[in-house]
């Protein structure tokens, strides 16, 4: 397990090099799936991409400064070094570049770990037998998924244009840095199993972004619906990966599920701990110096307090994992109990 902070330290390592890069077999246990049902028997009816209009952004010039992201979700946000040296607009477009951020994290999540995923399943060649209809479900959460990557593009887009904040590049999500970090720790048969297990992990943790945002009356319409039309499509993706872990538990060996098992918290990390170098790339753009960005981020995302916000957001997945009989082992109950997620 990736120790809290881990990140976050070798990003504050790294401030030179971020800076450079700102743009001018049946198991030995009884456990079997249960029948699988469907969340997707309405999907045409019920789907954003089949039923939910683009959302547009129309910036309420007349009301001020439009907030585009609530400051209570990034703790920088509100360190007094950053308030103290941009001010309130120079925040404002530090809070855009990280609705940037999310909408940018959402397209990489969806295209680079989930479709590849569900379009295996689709095509039959995920190892895994399944239901036929878990099969005709996983067409659909492809062309979810995909909607998904594109609507958020877009927003980035149209919000650019109505702000004139320009996005600063991301040549790579955190996460798919550190998932490719992981697979070069792993043996073969483990990093067979490693995309499909952290699309099981990443599609039911619980974001507090597709509950949160979606209420906050301060942000533009358009970006609350765009979050609204995600999370109900999630929901349903939420209820098939639950299921889909069942089919891919029951198949391995005892030495399988180990492996499979004290892998999980690392993803789950992977997942959950922020994107240190993207926070670092908006504290540069907001002209602070190295050892003041280096301040904030200590400040502003202590061990203790990522380890709670990853502990609250994977209890879903960290239930699932128990009803699997996964964390029975005392190795994986071990790797849990390090990660403070158990």
């Amino acid at each position: 397990m990736t120790p809290p902070g881990t990140y976050r330290h070798r990003a504050i390592s790294e401030l030179a090099a971020i800076r450079e890069r700102l743009p001018g077999p049946t198991g030995d246990d009884d456990r079997r799936p249960p029948g699988y049902r469907s969340a997707f028997g309405k999907w045409d009816d019920r789907a954003s991409v089949r039923t939910k209009p683009i959302r547009r952004v129309e910036e309420e010039r007349a009301d001020g400064p439009q907030l585009y992201f609530p400051p209570e979700l990034v703790p920088a946000a509100t360190h007094p070094l950053l308030v103290g040296t941009v001010g309130p607009s120079g925040v404002n477009e530090f809070l855009t570049q990280q609705l940037y951020s999310y909408l940018s994290f959402t397209v990489d999540l969806e295209m680079s770990a989930v479709v590849p995923v569900t379009s295996d399943i689709s095509l039959g060649r995920s190892g895994l037998h399944l239901p036929a209809r878990m099969r005709r479900d996983a067409f659909n959460i492809s062309t979810d998924e995909a909607w998904h990557a594109q609507f958020s593009h877009d927003l980035i887009v149209q919000v650019e244009s109505e702000t004139s904040v320009r996005a600063l590049s991301n040549p790579e999500p955190a996460f798919l840095r550190r998932l490719a970090e992981i697979e070069q720790d792993l043996d073969d048969d483990t990093r067979a199993m490693s995309a499909l297990l952290f699309a099981v992990v990443s599609e039911t943790l619980i974001s507090a972004l597709l509950s949160d945002l979606p209420k906050d009356r301060r942000l533009p319409p358009a970006v609350r619906e765009a979050v609204a039309d995600h999370a109900e499509d999630e929901g349903r993706h939420h209820a098939y990966f639950k299921s889909l872990l069942y089919y891919f538990w029951a198949p391995l060996d005892a030495r399988q599920r180990r492996k499979a098992g004290i892998l999980v918290p690392r993803l789950i990390a992977a997942f959950l701990e922020p994107d240190y170098a993207h926070l670092a790339r908006g504290l540069f753009d907001c002209r602070l110096t190295a050892e003041q960005v280096a301040q904030i981020l200590e400040e502003s995302y202590p061990d203790t307090g990522v380890e709670r916000s990853i502990r609250q957001g994977s209890r879903a997945t960290v239930k699932y994992f128990n009803e699997i009989g996964a964390i029975d082992d005392h190795a994986v109950r071990d790797a849990f109990e390090r990660a403070s997620i158990s």
